[in-house]
């Protein structure tokens, strides 16, 4: 591994958990953990085989190489949370809970999805789980958090808001603006930077005059955390810290991952731009490859028990992508489409 591919996948914390959550999760809590990555993993490559067969209209974003950020976070979040999340969302969707067939089935413009068909890959949303949006322009879940978390705070129930956002997004007025609301009425929100290192096509060192997008924690005087995004007992670990404080009156945190997607931007991206030594550098610490190699370090987990796990949910996948391939097509009734996306 070269000096910079060695930078890049050891990030150096800039704040650390004070405590060990993830000290603990029993084993049950952490085979959960690897079956949500593999879920997401798994809903993803049906995603790209629905697109070779035509059957998702628009584009996608896949978040293969992120899977330890969504379920690190959401592991540390409560049922009555809101999480607001970008166009690359299926993982967060997936590791809140949302049901596959209703994911599958927005993507394939079903009448069943979770948006009535109508939202497609970017606009996964359920109310009912506190997924209160993804956003296909960037950034734009950033002040919707911190409005959901604004009315967190009124209500005084201990609730809070997550705000995931990519590294490119840093660079908007709705992030300062955002990060300096928060600040200034403490709150309880957590800033989720999936710094993946490319914005789109770029490279961040292009765009942004440091890698570190926790560095601007301290422009807005919240916690600063940066954690590898490939390494999911770490994300809980600092998520739920974060969270802890947020519960308590203690403000906002921006919590930077280090993390890397593993293909193309969207669906017609080969992703040729990216350094080949970077990009191998990156896959040799795939998320779910390391904490498989964990379990089984621990004692957690059989060394052929992961294979069959790999087995179990992809075909249960399969079977959910297959069920909502087949189910009818929405009647584009306003009034129906209004009661499907915004239910209690």
């Amino acid at each position: 591994m070269g000096r910079e591919a060695e930078r890049i996948t050891n990030p150096r914390p800039v704040m650390a958990a004070a405590n060990r959550y993830s000290a603990h999760l029993t084993p049950e809590d952490r085979i959960g953990l690897l079956r949500d990555m593999l879920r997401i993993r798994a809903f993803e490559d049906e995603v790209y085989r629905a697109l070779l067969a035509g059957l998702v209209p628009g584009t996608t974003h896949l978040c293969q190489g992120h899977e330890a950020v969504s379920v690190g976070v959401a592991k540390a979040l409560r049922p009555d949370d809101y999480i607001a999340c970008t166009y690359r969302g299926h993982g967060h969707c997936i590791a809140r809970g949302m049901d596959p067939v209703a994911g599958f089935a927005e993507l394939f413009g079903r009448a069943a999805g979770c948006c009535g068909g109508l939202g497609g890959s970017m606009h996964l949303m359920d109310k009912r789980l506190g997924l209160i949006g993804a956003f296909s322009i960037v950034g734009a879940g950033l002040p919707f958090a911190t409005g959901a978390a604004m009315a967190a705070q009124m209500d005084g129930r201990g609730q809070l808001a997550v705000a995931f956002f990519g590294d490119g997004a840093a660079n908007i007025g709705a992030f300062h603006e955002a990060l300096n609301l928060a600040s200034v009425w403490k709150l309880p929100v957590l800033f989720v930077c999936e710094n993946n290192l490319y914005g789109e096509y770029s490279r961040i060192d292009r765009t942004t005059p440091f890698e570190d997008i926790a560095r601007r924690a301290d422009a807005y005087a919240m916690p600063g955390a940066q954690v590898d995004g490939n390494d999911v007992l770490a994300v809980y670990d600092t998520a739920a810290e974060a969270a802890a404080r947020a519960r308590s009156g203690g403000g906002p945190t921006l919590i930077e991952c280090k993390t890397y997607r593993q293909g193309g931007h969207s669906r017609t991206d080969p992703a040729k731009y990216r350094p080949k030594e970077e990009v191998e550098a990156w896959l040799k610490r795939d998320p779910i490859a390391l904490f498989i190699r964990a379990l089984v370090k621990e004692g957690t987990l059989a060394e052929d028990a992961a294979e069959r796990l790999r087995t179990e949910i992809r075909d249960a996948m399969r079977a959910d992508s297959k069920r909502a391939a087949e189910l009818p097509h929405p009647a584009y009734d306003p009034a129906a489409l209004a009661a499907a996306t915004y239910a209690p």
